[in-house]
């Protein structure tokens, strides 16, 4: 089952885009509908309200005076985290409750508006930042939620900017035109991305871009991409001894690459990655294990293969092709990937060098594993120049 993340700032629209996915089949849990609701008369996180806040939070009525609690706690760091620290864990496992009961046939999201600040978007397969200009979102609270300006503005200073958003963000829906604009970005979103990746996931389908050698220029955005899968495959595997860094030509700034995030993961002993629970987290992270995929290219080409040995995983994600690569730590493998990205990246000549020979094969190479053959000459003295450039500078992992 597919777990989507919605997220984006307050007067973003993203009740819209929730909306949308809710009637084209996915369950969406709304976690304001859930922080209202745990905090009802009678339900403990009120009357620890009332204790914290004082009477002047709740109407004579005996129900929660939203907008004056508001009033406190939007404009008081302080104050707001306090307010978090009573209603988190009731919102949690409310949340855990109505996420748990979702039917496996259908798409799961998650729309809660401090998924960033927060950090859950890790556990997410796919993050999704509905975004608008701040001088629209202030527009729209004023004149549809009857805020004032200041009290618009500290709101939404009070939250994650958009730079910590986009960086979160798999997917970016700019809700700051006409709704239909909107729906037909959400549109394409549930059609090429969301519905296949759900597809591939409950299939046990691998997302596999073409075997046609494909170099695209330098991405800003692969950074962001890698540190999204790096942070995710963490958190699906907590307290077992790993490290997790986005490797290969895509962590690179300014080389040419195949669009492919390469992740590695290194794990203390190999036979850590054959444990069942290493599988079936990382499968629960959404990548599948690639039978057969278990051996690299050892450098030199005469060194001892036992030092080169994995485990391969790909995405199912069809929007982002990811491989992960699972390494022993200290091996002579796991070292090299990490060595190698950062003699590129310290050393222009060397990254000139391999973007020329990258282009140069590639045109002589239609075949994507035709090409990674044809490279394998220059890494073997490739390996050389960067151990010896390793004793240089004195680097470690």
């Amino acid at each position: 089952m597919l777990r989507v993340g919605l997220t984006g700032g307050i007067g973003s629209g993203k009740s819209t885009v929730a909306a949308l996915l809710r009637e084209w089949g996915a369950v969406v849990t709304d976690a304001d509908r859930v922080a209202r609701e745990i905090v009802e008369p009678g339900m403990p996180p009120l009357a620890a309200i009332r204790e914290r806040f004082g009477p002047n939070v709740i109407q004579a009525d005996g129900t929660l005076d939203r907008a004056g609690l508001a009033a406190v706690v939007f404009p008081d760091p302080e104050a707001l985290r306090a307010l978090e620290a009573i209603t988190g864990p009731a919102i949690a496992d409310r949340v855990a409750q109505l996420r748990g009961s979702v039917p496996v046939d259908r798409i799961d999201v998650y729309d809660m508006p401090l998924l960033v600040e927060k950090g859950l978007w890790v556990h997410e397969h796919v993050t999704i930042v509905v975004g608008a200009d701040a001088e629209v979102r202030v527009a729209r609270l004023v004149g549809q939620r009857g805020l004032s300006e200041s009290d618009a503005r500290a709101r939404i200073a009070a939250q994650a900017s958009d730079t910590q958003r986009h960086a979160a963000a798999d997917v970016w829906i700019d809700n700051g035109g006409s709704r239909e604009d909107t729906q037909a970005q959400v549109r394409r979103l549930w059609d090429e991305r969301l519905v296949p990746f759900d597809a591939n996931l409950r299939g046990a389908i691998r997302a596999r871009r073409s075997d046609t050698t494909t170099l695209a220029e330098p991405d800003p955005g692969w950074a962001d991409a890698g540190a999204r899968v790096v942070a995710r495959i963490a958190a699906a595997l907590p307290g077992q001894g790993i490290r997790v860094d986005h490797i290969g030509s895509t962590s690179v700034p300014g080389l040419v690459a195949k669009d492919v995030v390469d992740v590695q993961v290194g794990v203390p002993q190999l036979a850590d990655a054959d444990a069942s629970g290493f599988a079936a987290a990382v499968r629960q992270a959404g990548y599948l294990l690639v039978a057969g995929n278990d051996q690299d290219h050892p450098h030199p080409a005469d060194a001892a293969p036992g030092e080169w040995q994995k485990r391969f995983y790909g995405g199912c994600d069809p929007g982002r092709i990811v491989h992960l690569h699972v390494r022993e730590i200290g091996s002579a493998g796991w070292e090299f990937a990490l060595s190698f990205r950062d003699w590129l990246r310290a050393e222009p000549s060397a990254r000139e060098e391999y973007a020329a020979l990258k282009r140069e094969l590639a045109a002589r190479h239609s075949v994507t594993r035709d090409y990674s053959a044809a490279k394998e000459p220059w890494f073997d003295a490739a390996y050389q120049r960067v151990q010896e450039w390793a004793r240089e500078v004195r680097w470690t992992p």
